[in-house]
């Protein structure tokens, strides 16, 4: 068994602020809200071409993030942003601090769920994001449909994939070093109705307690100079992160316990890096599947010193059973 040093579980009561936060997401859900956020290359570019225009719809508030008029919104609706505190100015216009994203989580039957995340444009170090690699991971999440006694998201940021394998599980530990990940993943097990979900600090599985039967991962992967907690994997290209994730979920994981990680490789003169970091890890211990998600992804990111010896980053997932 592991010993933690303090009681690191998250217990803290919800908040007058993040009850109303539940409360809106609820609240954008009954009205039918949907939004798919896309990358912040596109999103950037989507805003620049409704610069003239004024937002006339819940999603170019809680999606696109752009400013916008008091009287586009219901006062329920401005009601609950003011106590949640979310609410900033921007010239004769408001703004939230907050955006919601929605997704499909379960394939049978289909849950829908929204997830609450920071606004765009995400430039600070502790930002929360939920984007296409979210979209991905819980496309991964559904297809292979993941089941344990006892599941760790590690890395959880928004709580998208914990939530996501939660109706299959007994108990899902919601992990994060990020502070404000761990409030909106809270939130968001609130909004979605999974009361089975705990949040919990930790640094991968340093501060979790066995047992664990499944460890699930979208962590960052990139190289960043901002070292923005959401992005920044460490190492070489960003693969540090992921590579200690494996190393210590196969060191953790119960005998037949699994670890589904979602992440990406640099691939350089044709060598996947990151599987040859992790292959001597697996072997002696674990049988596991490796395929390539994407072949080409963050393009712009091989223009960066960083990347310089690169062909490319492929986004990839990692099927790994204990022995």
């Amino acid at each position: 068994m592991v010993q933690t040093t303090s009681n690191v579980y998250d217990t803290a009561p919800m908040t007058a602020a993040d009850d109303a936060l539940i409360a809106l997401g609820k609240r954008l859900l009954d009205l039918g809200y949907r939004f798919t956020t896309i990358t912040p290359e596109s999103h950037a570019r989507i805003n620049r071409r409704s610069e003239s225009g004024h937002p006339q719809s819940l999603r170019d508030v809680f999606g696109w993030s752009r400013p916008f008029r008091r009287d586009l919104l219901t006062s329920d609706l401005l009601d609950l942003l003011e106590k949640a505190d979310v609410l900033v100015t921007d010239g004769e216009m408001l703004r939230t601090r907050v955006r919601f994203s929605t997704a499909e989580t379960a394939s049978s039957p289909v849950r829908r769920t929204i997830f609450l995340h920071s606004a765009f444009p995400t430039l600070e170090a502790q930002s929360v994001f939920f984007g296409p690699d979210t979209y991905r991971y819980l496309t991964l999440l559904r297809k292979l449909q993941p089941s344990a006694h006892r599941a760790v998201d590690v890395g959880c940021g928004s709580g998208a994939g914990g939530i996501a394998i939660a109706d299959s599980c007994e108990t899902v530990l919601l992990a994060d070093i990020n502070p404000l990940a761990l409030r909106y993943a809270r939130i968001n097990a609130s909004i979605n109705q999974i009361e089975h979900a705990t949040t919990i600090e930790s640094d991968v599985l340093q501060s979790v307690p066995d047992p664990i039967d499944l460890v699930i991962s979208n962590p960052p992967y990139l190289v960043d100079d901002r070292s923005r907690l959401y992005r920044d994997g460490g190492g070489t290209f960003g693969e540090a992160l992921s590579v200690r994730i494996v190393r210590q979920s196969i060191d953790r994981l119960s005998h037949g316990g699994r670890l589904i990680l979602y992440t990406a490789s640099a691939i350089v003169e044709g060598v996947d890096t990151f599987l040859e970091a992790v292959e001597p890890l697996l072997e002696p211990g674990a049988t596991f599947h490796y395929e390539e998600i994407d072949p080409d992804v963050f393009g712009e990111e091989l223009e960066r010193p960083a990347y310089a010896s690169v062909d490319r980053l492929a986004v990839i997932a990692l099927d790994a059973r204990k022995r």
